[in-house]
């Protein structure tokens, strides 16, 4: 078990969110995943052409929205509410699924319970818990051109969620490009687990300590960049 420090949960997102932003190119076409990665639609820089897309019918989802401008008919798949941007369409969730399983989407922002070295992703469901089904995560890993998975780097219980193998069912296996965590940015090579970006507060060292899989250390790596 890792020692954890203790810093503000909320806090942690919006770092986590932020950094995630860095990954939206503009002129993208982008899903964002339920739970943390809808918090990414808040930090989208301003000047950045970006459409975001949810499974549930929604073309160019907007940041959420201030108390005085909820619609409550207007929401995401998480079933939050939100807004639209000048230009958003409406559809079923066949033709959203089309735009998935068809290659139209050029970045999914997922979260994760558990990413393997060799980038198998577990995000859907725990073992004797209920849940309402997989959702779209299965059709976007695989339809989508790139996957960036955002997760704290250790579960509760201060134990590693970036592992040799996975322990709970997949969502999809070799999928994952990028992960992003509240203590560093690795990426997923041929070669394994390559470490890019260590987060403020953290070292080297630490992030070694707090991750079962081997990580190889980029020579080109970043400290203290989020």
């Amino acid at each position: 078990m890792i020692k954890q420090k203790q810093f503000d949960k909320t806090l942690i997102r919006e770092r986590i969110a932020k950094r995630a932003e860095q990954e939206i190119v503009s002129g993208s076409y982008v899903n964002l995943g339920i739970g943390m990665p809808t918090m990414v639609a808040n930090y989208i820089q301003t000047g950045k052409e970006v459409v975001l897309q949810s499974e549930n019918g929604l073309l160019g989802i907007g940041r959420f929205p201030y108390e005085q401008e909820v619609d409550p008919d207007l929401i995401n798949a998480g079933k939050e509410t939100v807004t639209a941007i000048t230009g958003a369409s409406y559809f079923s969730s066949a033709e959203s699924f089309a735009m998935i399983r068809g290659g139209h989407i050029d970045l999914a922002i997922l979260g994760g319970m558990e990413v393997s070295e060799k980038g198998d992703l577990a995000n859907w469901m725990i073992p004797g818990k209920m849940i309402k089904g997989m959702g779209g995560a299965m059709d976007l890993v695989h339809g989508a051109k790139k996957i960036v998975v955002i997760m704290d780097h250790v579960n509760k219980q201060g134990e590693a969620k970036i592992l040799k193998s996975c322990t709970l069912p997949l969502t999809g296996k070799n999928v994952v490009n990028r992960i992003i965590t509240d203590r560093a940015v690795i990426d997923v090579e041929d070669k394994g687990l390559v470490l890019v970006e260590v987060a403020e507060g953290f070292s080297i060292e630490e992030i070694m300590e707090s991750t079962e899989a081997a990580l190889h250390v980029s020579e080109s790596i970043q400290i203290g960049t989020y």
